[in-house]
């Protein structure tokens, strides 16, 4: 299988002089080398350190000749722990999508590395993003998603409103020197783009759309937008997965540029012309493209089409349309073995209402299965009732 690859820009996806085989080499790489020990998670490996791990990759091998990463890359807690500071808390970063938080009030919690946040539509409509942590306690003041006027802690009942303000602090009357106005919740930077909420930690970043555009994209937004990701489509349903291997491990999977599709998903394989598949490297995103087996297609609610577009946008966050539908996957590192996969999934408006008689007729043929429903026998399947006419 012949595979065209067409280099655009590689300076901010593998800058120099780590210009290596690996896509998650850091961005600044003078950063790597002043990694501080006391930000390691296990002390007892910082003997090794992760400036020592990223030196025994060689980035002198010509691509033909370069090789994996180290296995140190995958398994070892320094090296996890510098990923966390220089990978995900710096640039914006994919945490959710737009329609959850369509509406004043409207809510979704998230996390990136360790941290976690809650972004929230204010009553003034204006998107707003924190710290999901109470200034009391640090306890977790919100789950999931849904709709609020305010953030109450569970633990002692601290109140804060949808724009990050101290409404109430309970029993702390007489307690002198304490300003309301100081333990507001810590705000995070956030913006959007197409369908995506973005978030980043770095607080002197602007999040204008034109600059969050082009610093998290590059040059391959328009590619993208012209390829159907974009917010008219509409939410169906989400799917998340705890998987026991390095963050890396799925991302390495996902660009492989279609050369497990063949052995791992033969279905899909038959489905798609592999002779034509490319990939393009633009600063932070690769893409991926191939054509269907076939232009024709059998129904509106096909999953695949003619043709198809898998972006991944660097450093875990992947984008893949077809057909009339769209799916993501977010990749979070929870330590250096274990890592969680979200799935989102969209599709065209004009097909909603088709995802939801399927799903409601699965959901009756399973209650079927389970023997919960009767199935409808043939005299009743047309709506009429038979009467007897016997005496």
């Amino acid at each position: 299988m012949e595979m065209a690859i067409t280099v655009m820009n590689v300076a901010t996806l593998q800058p120099k002089p780590l210009r290596a085989k690996s896509p998650y080499l850091l961005p600044n790489p003078r950063r790597v080398f002043n990694f501080k020990a006391s930000s390691l998670h296990n002390p007892q490996v910082s003997s090794i350190g992760a400036p020592t791990l990223v030196g025994q990759f060689d980035p002198t091998i010509p691509i033909e000749r370069a090789v994996t990463p180290p296995s140190s890359w995958y398994t070892d807690p320094s090296f996890y722990s510098l990923e966390l500071d220089a990978l995900f808390y710096r640039g914006w970063q994919a945490a959710g999508y737009t329609e959850q938080i369509k509406n004043p009030g409207e809510f979704f919690t998230c996390r990136l590395g360790n941290a976690e946040f809650v972004v929230c539509r204010d009553g003034d409509g204006k998107l707003q993003a924190f710290h999901n942590v109470c200034r009391h306690h640090a306890s977790l003041l919100a789950y999931g998603s849904g709709r609020k006027s305010c953030f109450v802690c569970p633990y002692h009942g601290w109140t804060y409103g949808l724009d990050g303000s101290l409404l109430k602090a309970t029993r702390i009357t007489g307690i002198q020197n304490f300003n309301e106005h100081e333990f507001g919740l810590i705000s995070v930077k956030v913006a959007t783009w197409g369908p995506f909420v973005l978030l980043n930690m770095e607080q002197d970043v602007d999040s204008d759309t034109d600059i969050v555009e082009k610093e998290w994209l590059g040059s391959s937004s328009e590619l993208l937008s012209n390829n159907g990701v974009d917010s008219s489509l509409s939410f169906v349903c989400r799917r998340d997965y705890m998987i026991e291997c390095n963050w890396k491990v799925f991302c390495d999977n996902y660009l492989d540029g279609g050369y497990h599709v063949p052995y791992a998903h033969k279905g899909l394989a038959s489905g798609l012309n592999l002779d034509h598949y490319s990939t393009t490297i633009y600063e932070k995103v690769s893409i991926q493209k191939c054509e269907g087996g076939s232009t024709e297609r059998t129904n509106d609610y096909d999953r695949l089409g003619s043709k198809a577009l898998y972006a991944f946008v660097y450093p875990n966050f992947m984008i893949n349309r077809y057909g009339p539908w769209m799916d993501t996957n977010l990749v979070l590192p929870l330590g250096p073995r274990k890592c969680q996969v979200i799935f989102d999934y969209f599709i065209e408006p004009s097909l909603m209402i088709t995802v939801i008689y399927k799903a409601l007729r699965a959901m009756h043929e399973l209650y079927i299965s389970l023997g919960n429903l009767e199935k409808p026998s043939n005299e009743h399947s047309s709506g009429q009732k038979q009467v007897s006419t016997k005496k």
